[in-house]
This record gives structure tokens, sequence and C-alpha cells, in this order.
């Protein structure tokens, strides 16, 4: 572990510090408090500090768990929240509120944001209310996805609980039904539905398909890279459903992964979860054959003569359940972090 010289010019934000003290099992002193705020994070080429109190708004603007984070063409930062006071919080650069919105998705969860006849919208999730959302920027509901009846996977409603969804250039988009029954459906760019694949009887693993992407860097090929959480491995899906690759990830707890510069970053939700719900996690940078080059807040990858990665950890008491992120065009991470005591997203700066 390296510090900077100065103990005092880098400190976590005061949620997170907070959080910190909450969560540790036995008393810390101040000092070690002072010497892990400095804590440069990570290895190699990817290496990073805390921007000290980001985004730290206060009682007027509350949060509960912070599950999506995006990025509009305008530079803001924009945070999904299941606190239903505003459930969308939208940040400028330096962590200010911009404006806020949302009072009616207390089961708030996944974020993306798409390019749609030259304006960006939003999609999210709603885990309790079984729903998938369109909105614009601003808060105006445009479209709305309810459960699947029609396909027979589901016989009620309750047991479809969208996580996240994925979208392709052409408007075509994915639902992942990560925390209900692990199916994955297909919508055109108009909104009607295609098909329906995966689940437990199409080879998805229970408590899998949680976030992911569109992995476009072959498009004549487009594919599906899901972050399968607990089964602690990424998944390669054709737009059919049919598995072409999968990247495991021992000790990870993948939950998002986003590409940035050719290169791909994963939040680690904890160690050993969810056998272990106190532990912390860490995030990954990931090159193109999705070989771990950094993990921010964890132990170093290490690989065997074969290539097989060993276990990974977290080593810094730096992140508390880190669900999503986002890279911003100076390099820059934000984190959303869930079941976290209500903390702010952490913003980490490259060094």
């Amino acid at each position: 572990m390296t510090t900077s010289g100065s103990l005092s010019r880098v400190s976590l934000p005061r949620a997170t510090r907070r959080t910190f003290l909450q969560t540790s099992a036995v008393a810390v002193s101040a000092p070690f408090i002072r010497a892990a705020e400095a804590t440069i994070l990570g290895q190699g080429d990817y290496r990073y500090r805390v921007v000290p109190d980001w985004g730290v708004l206060g009682a007027k603007t509350p949060v509960k768990n912070c599950h999506g984070i995006v990025q509009d063409r305008e530079g803001h930062i924009i945070l999904l929240t299941d606190h239903t006071a505003n459930n969308v919080i939208v940040y400028d650069k330096a962590g200010h509120l911009v404006h806020k919105w949302g009072t009616e998705f207390p089961g708030a969860h996944g974020l993306s944001i798409v390019e749609e006849a030259g304006r960006q919208v939003l999609f999210l999730t709603d885990l309790e209310k079984h729903k998938v959302v369109k909105a614009t920027l601003d808060g105006k509901i445009l479209q709305e996805w309810f459960w699947p009846e029609h396909t027979g996977r589901y016989e009620k409603e309750d047991q479809y609980r969208p996580s996240w969804t994925l979208h392709f250039p052409n408007g075509d988009f994915f639902i992942l039904d990560g925390y209900g029954r692990d199916f994955i459906t297909h919508y055109d760019s108009n909104g009607k539905f295609v098909r329906i694949f995966g689940g437990q009887p199409g080879g998805i693993t229970h408590w899998g398909p949680h976030g992911g992407m569109a992995d476009l860097r072959d498009p004549a090929n487009p594919s599906l890279l899901i972050a399968m959480s607990d089964q602690q491995y990424l998944l390669r899906l054709s737009p059919e459903g049919n598995k072409l690759a999968q990247f495991e990830l021992p000790g990870g707890n993948p939950r998002q992964i986003r590409l940035h510069k050719g290169r791909y970053f994963l939040a680690h939700l904890a160690d050993n979860w969810p056998k272990d719900r106190n532990s912390r996690g860490f995030l990954s940078v990931l090159d193109q054959d999705f070989k771990v080059l950094s993990n921010i807040a964890g132990t170093p990858p290490v690989y065997d003569d074969r290539g097989h990665l060993g276990k990974m950890s977290h080593q810094e008491d730096i992140f508390l359940h880190p669900h999503d992120l986002i890279v911003d065009r100076e390099d820059s991470i934000y984190v959303a972090q869930f079941a976290s005591n209500e903390t702010y997203p952490i913003k980490l700066e490259r060094v």
C-alpha cells in the first residue's frame, strides 16, 4: 500500500468516513483513518485517490441506496437512488446539485442513458413496481414496460424484478430480470416484444444477470456482456441468447461493467457476497481480453502459469458495496454504493 506525502490533502467523503466508522468491527484510531484517506488505490497504470467530500448534499437531498450512475453529454453526473424524496439526482462535475426529480420509484435500481433521435433519454428499472421506465432527462415519463405476462414464463407479477437494461445502437434493448427469474427480454426500437431467453431452464444461473452492456467492438456481431454478480464471472451472449464466452472473476461480485477508452471497469459489490454481507468490495480494470490490470481498493491481480486468475478481494477499506460506476472524459471514476449507510457517490481521480 502506497500513501501520499501529505495526510491532510486527501480525505474520504463525510458519508464514507461515517460508514467506515459504523461498519468497522474494531475501534479505529484517528491516525489510521487519516492514512487510509491518503491511500493511492490500484496498481500499474490505473491508480486513483479519493476526491474529498464530492457530492455530499445533506438532509435536503437524501439518498438511501445509490444504485445506478451515468453521465450525460453535458457532463452532468446522474445518480439513481431508491429514496423517494428524490429518485434522480443530477450533479455538475464539481459535485454540486443541478436538479433532482422522482418520488415514485421505491425500487429504483438500474439506470441507462441512451441516444434517441437526437436526444438523450433514461431507462430505469424498479424492482418493487416490477417495471422499466423510459424518461426524459428532466423526468417526463415517455414509456413503460411491465412484467411480460404473455410469454408464459411468469405466473404472477412479483416474480418479475428487472435489474438493468442493455441497449443496441439501432434502438433494440434487453431487460435483465436479475432479481426475479433470470430471464432476458428483447424489445425492438419501438418497444415491441421480440423474444425472451435465459432463465434457469435456459442455462442462466439464479442471482446471475444483474447488469451489463452491449459489446459493439465487432459491429457485425454485437453481443451482450453480462455481469453475473454472485456467480463471479462475466458472460457473453449473442442477441439470441446463445452462450459465446465466460470470463472468470474469482473472489469478485460483478454488479455492473462499463467500457471506457478500450478498458472495462467493473464494480464488485463485496467479498464473499452473499455469505458475508458486511464485506466491502472493490473495482477492477480489465483489458479487451478481459485480463485484470488493476484492482482499485483490492488486492493486486495474480495469474498463474496457465493464465488463471487467483482469488481477488478488497484490500483498503474505502468502498462499501460498490454497485455501479461511470468514468468521465478526464478518467475520473464515480461510484454508486448499495447498502452503505446512505453514502453519497464516491469520486476517484486518476494519479
